[in-house]
């Protein structure tokens, strides 16, 4: 939590650094002459230009400022460099419908292209094993899938075989009459530089957002389930 806090605090401590140097230089307006148009005297103001040295406290703060901000670019850089950096999503949404029907929907994956974006396809070859085929940063992707856990009602595991390395689960918990809350987890490697950029953007984190939002129009737009598998899979 900190970490995510960081760049903010950083960012608040130089903009309270810069406000405070605002502050203590005060510029009035020069010297000024005005020339009167007829016999007389000109006239002449005076004012003065004070500019009053940094305080210790906010040089202090915005050096911590951008040391902060030059620490987590540093991180960020190593990830980003890294071949084998794994990233994980976590995203959750309540839907209005009983936790049977939020559940038996999502047991249907022919169905998923319905409200996952960049998704275009999924075949169900059996029972525990699926082929994907979708749009990642811009290019055709496909892979291979296998539901390695499956409880009815409560949970849907799986983990990529082949292709695009991911992995997850789905979770389901009643919270209310007519009140499923889902759970989404996802485990990937971002591969190409365009993923590794939309990863530390948050690309993966807005998609799984809305895709869990537009799964949740869909089953409550429907009020019931368009199918349901009620088979288990033991973990492996």
């Amino acid at each position: 939590m900190a970490g995510k806090f960081a760049p903010m605090a950083a960012l608040a401590a130089f903009g309270l650094y810069l406000s405070n140097q605002a502050q203590r230089a005060k510029e009035q307006l020069p010297d000024v002459e005005f020339a009167s148009p007829g016999p007389g005297p000109t006239l002449s103001t005076r004012k003065t230009l004070v500019v009053k040295p940094p305080s210790p406290a906010g040089t202090i703060a915005a050096l911590a400022g951008l040391t902060v901000l030059g620490y987590l670019g540093y991180t960020q850089m190593r990830k980003f460099r890294s071949g084998s950096r794994r990233s994980s999503v976590q995203e959750s949404i309540e839907l209005n419908v009983p936790l049977s029907t939020a559940y038996n929907q999502w047991t249907q994956f022919e169905e998923f292209p319905k409200f996952m974006d960049s998704v275009q396809e999924v075949k169900q070859v059996d029972d525990t094993h699926l082929h994907w085929k979708a749009v990642v940063a811009g290019k055709p992707k496909e892979w291979d899938s296998e539901i390695v856990e499956q409880i009815p009602d409560r949970r849907i595991a799986w983990r990529s075989t082949s292709g695009v390395s991911n992995a997850g689960a789905v979770t389901f918990q009643r919270v209310g009459v007519n009140r499923t809350r889902v759970n989404l987890e996802i485990d990937y490697s971002p591969e190409s530089v365009t993923e590794k950029l939309g990863d530390v953007a948050g690309a993966v984190k807005l998609t799984a957002k809305g895709n869990l939002k537009r799964f949740k129009e869909m089953v409550e737009a429907r009020g019931t389930e368009t199918g349901a598998w009620r088979g288990s899979v033991a973990p492996h």
